[in-house]
């Protein structure tokens, strides 16, 4: 049986292993109404998801006037407080996931998590979907600290990929995540990338700039086999 040709893989969590807008609409809402705001659509919320919810809440305040930035402060964490206590309401793996780490697991792969939400609430939800298990180091937003400017070393970045390489052992890793900050921190860490066009893309999925996209996570299993056998 040939090799898989991958030691490790980076998954995005947010639009790639977890179909989470609902719960995290929910949460940007409760934040807008405490601001006097109107809510929006849960279902269009997936819009504003990339970068993590401080930027999906400034999208949403941002197109209805905005906020001074020490209001906004108080807004931002009022939303964090209810996403904390309702962030696996409606959160689901999607169609697949479950079924393709465990063949990943049983490949051999060591697998990691690479997202932009914060690491304890990655861990949180990724615990109440009896997930956490799967992955050898979960590498939130605010995991790699902050540079030089203050903010936090968070993808579009490349250190947190860096990071979860080097946790999965420094072998031959791909990453997956459905946005230009995925694919941005996979190429400036040297890592080929697989678009979830299935996800809450920022783009549409093939001007991404991925190796290869897919269209639902059964395939991605084969699309990492066809990346080996073609580089």
């Amino acid at each position: 049986m040939q090799k898989f040709p991958f030691d490790a893989i980076g998954f995005d969590l947010d639009g790639t292993l977890l179909d989470t807008f609902r719960d995290l609409g929910a949460a940007v809402n409760h934040a807008l109404v405490l601001g006097g705001f109107a809510e929006v659509s849960v279902e269009t919320s997936k819009d504003l998801i990339g970068g993590g919810a401080k930027i999906m809440l400034a999208r949403a305040v941002d197109a209805q006037g905005g906020l001074p930035a020490d209001e906004f402060k108080q807004l931002y964490k009022a939303m964090l407080t209810y996403y904390s206590a309702h962030n696996a309401i409606h959160t689901v793996p999607y169609p697949g996931v479950r079924e393709a780490l465990v063949d990943l697991a049983n490949k051999g792969v060591r697998m990691a998590v690479v997202t932009n939400k914060f690491e304890g609430f990655a861990r949180d939800v990724l615990s109440q979907l009896d997930l956490i298990g799967a992955f050898e180091t979960v590498i939130g937003g605010d995991s790699m600290g902050k540079g030089e400017d203050g903010q936090f070393l968070a993808k579009p970045h490349p250190a947190p990929v860096i990071a979860a390489r080097e946790a999965t052992g420094n072998g031959h890793m791909a990453f997956i995540g459905d946005s230009t900050y995925d694919v941005r921190a996979a190429r400036g860490a040297g890592v080929p990338v697989v678009a979830a066009a299935y996800g809450y893309c920022d783009m549409p999925p093939h001007e991404l700039g991925a190796d290869v996209v897919i269209d639902s996570f059964p395939e991605l299993i084969p699309a990492l086999e066809a990346i080996g056998s073609a580089s």
